[in-house]
């Protein structure tokens, strides 16, 4: 193959992944939306009606199962995670550390956590991937959970059911954790 058909092909691959990620940007941004809106409505559902108690099993049980709704939806993965985990399997990984780490610098520099978002392609050793995160800032009723001051009969639920838990002790505009999403491409 003559060197100038390789440029042309390595452009044209490198203008339709720019292309596929501003397409996964865009509805990255509506699926990361439609969990922030599906998980607080079941949230606010539950503290209505069992309080915090009932609050905890939306996060145990309902998050993961909205989580892989619109994994499957979208087309993508599609969950939570924190510098500081209640549940293991939402750990975050070395990128996903480093966009967290990322956010608190910018939230300790006056940004607010509302606007904290990055979306980036990457490729290395010849896969493409995308990812992308939102900041999620603690909100008042998340401090019944997270904050320092925990019901002691919450407390125990939440020691039932997650014995390594670190997501305490948070103040309300904190930076909880963060919405991400994640989408390989072949």
């Amino acid at each position: 193959m003559n060197k100038a058909v390789f440029v042309l092909i390595a452009l044209l691959s490198q203008n339709t992944f720019a292309t596929e990620h501003e397409q996964f940007t865009q509805q990255g941004k509506v699926a990361i939306k439609e969990f922030a809106t599906t998980l607080k409505a079941s949230l606010v559902s539950a503290m209505k009606s069992g309080g915090p108690i009932e609050a905890i099993s939306v996060c145990n049980q309902v998050a993961p199962a909205i989580s892989a709704e619109l994994s499957e939806k979208y087309g993508f993965e599609i969950s939570r995670t924190s510098l500081k985990v209640r549940n293991q399997n939402n750990a975050a990984d070395q990128w996903e550390k480093e966009i967290l780490f990322q956010f608190e610098s910018l939230n300790q520099q006056g940004e607010d956590v509302k606007t904290l978002f990055v979306s980036e392609a990457i490729t290395k050793s010849g896969s493409h991937e995308m990812r992308m995160m939102k900041a999620i800032p603690t909100g008042k009723v998340c401090l019944t959970c997270h904050g320092s001051n925990i019901d002691p009969v919450v407390q125990a639920k939440l020691s039932e059911l997650y014995p390594n838990d670190q997501a305490t002790g948070f103040k309300l505009g904190d930076i909880r954790g963060a919405f991400t999403v994640r989408k390989t491409i072949d």
